[in-house]
């Protein structure tokens, strides 16, 4: 069996996922891997047994063995990387958020188009377990017309440092970072209905707290304090079938706990996704509450990774049709940057 030749591009944190993910499959070889620290590169190379290691992509992308890549770079590579990956006729799966905008997005969509090649947004969030049970009844109808969802990822003294508060290289921070895939989350669970206007509010006055004692962090490779990305976010959302989502996500905040939350209103019954899995309704006349049971996973992040790697293989190999195809990933640029310019502006956002 010929096995489909893989390459990584960028060897921080998440791509350790991806190579769990394609570790786990028979019918994959992660072939190259590409950092802009070769030094890096190679130890990870080491790690995994990758046969050929880089630090310019565009050398990569040369090896015409080469089927497909990951993008885990740093947000602001993933247009060139993903754009020059479709222009050499490899597939892509494409760490969240697609791009640094909309422009940047509607780049490698057009890419993707005219290369014929699949561009796969990492919205990991939708391999979910708890995503896939609570999708099955929503298609089934049992929630009626979803009209108001609530969502956010908020954080009281999360912000990692490093790249992720370089908006240079980040694009923004929580909202770009945490909220992308809430607000994606929430719009593929209602079937994905066209935005149509923001209203947003970005603050800033807390900052990453690098000061703050005795706590333990996530920081990323290369990690320094300066930050000039948001400190919280949050929008309403108004999508072409008139419903109306709220979103909340942030870094740094004076809250008691981290809290991840997501909730939706139907006309026959709601639903909360996060913290659990939980339906309200109504059966004869009473209202009832209903809480599907499964077999809960150990490791929920790598698990959900090792489902989103899979599919893209299957994609790649043309078994079945792309969950998380580029055109997603271009909506909520979309989103993305009305919230900000609304935050920008203190006025309503229209999308065209």
């Amino acid at each position: 069996m010929n096995k489909i030749k893989v390459g990584i591009v960028g060897t921080g944190g998440i791509s350790n996922l991806h190579m769990v993910g394609y570790r786990n499959l028979d019918n994959v070889e992660v072939y190259a891997v590409c950092d802009i620290n070769k030094e890096r590169a190679e130890a990870f190379a080491q790690k995994y047994a990758i046969p050929h290691v880089f630090s310019d992509y565009n050398e990569m992308l040369k090896l015409k063995e080469l089927d497909a890549i990951s993008v885990c770079t740093w947000n602001n590579g993933h247009a060139p990387v993903s754009i020059a990956a479709l222009n050499a006729g490899k597939h892509v799966l494409c760490e969240k958020p697609l791009a640094m905008n909309t422009k940047e997005a509607l780049e490698i969509q057009r890419a993707a188009r005219e290369g014929g090649k699949i561009l796969m947004v990492g919205f990991v969030r939708r391999f979910g377990q708890n995503t896939a049970i609570l999708k099955e009844f929503i298609d089934k109808g049992y929630l009626g017309d979803i009209y108001y969802a609530k969502t956010g990822c908020i954080r009281r003294c999360g912000n990692p440092g490093g790249w992720f508060s370089d908006k240079k290289k980040s694009g923004g921070g929580p909202l770009i970072d945490l909220g992308v895939h809430m607000i994606d989350l929430v719009r593929f669970l209602m079937g994905k209905p066209k935005a149509v206007s923001v209203y947003g509010a970005t603050f800033d006055g807390i900052g990453p707290r690098s000061h703050i004692k005795a706590l333990n962090r996530y920081k990323p490779m290369d990690y320094d304090e300066f930050c000039d990305v948001e400190d919280l976010a949050t929008a309403m959302i108004r999508f072409e079938n008139g419903a109306v989502l709220y979103v909340e996500t942030s870094f740094s905040q004076n809250i008691k706990d981290d809290f991840l939350f997501l909730d939706l209103y139907g006309t026959k019954s709601g639903a909360m996704m996060e913290p659990k899995l939980e339906i309200y309704s109504e059966l004869e006349g009473y209202l009832v509450d209903i809480t599907p049971r499964y077999s809960a996973e150990s490791d929920v992040f790598t698990a959900n990774f090792k489902r989103e790697v899979a599919h893209f293989i299957d994609c790649v190999q043309g078994k079945v049709e792309c969950l998380n195809p580029v055109e997603d990933g271009v909506e909520i640029m979309k989103i993305l940057d009305a919230i900000y310019e609304s935050a920008a502006t203190h006025r309503e956002v229209i999308l065209k």
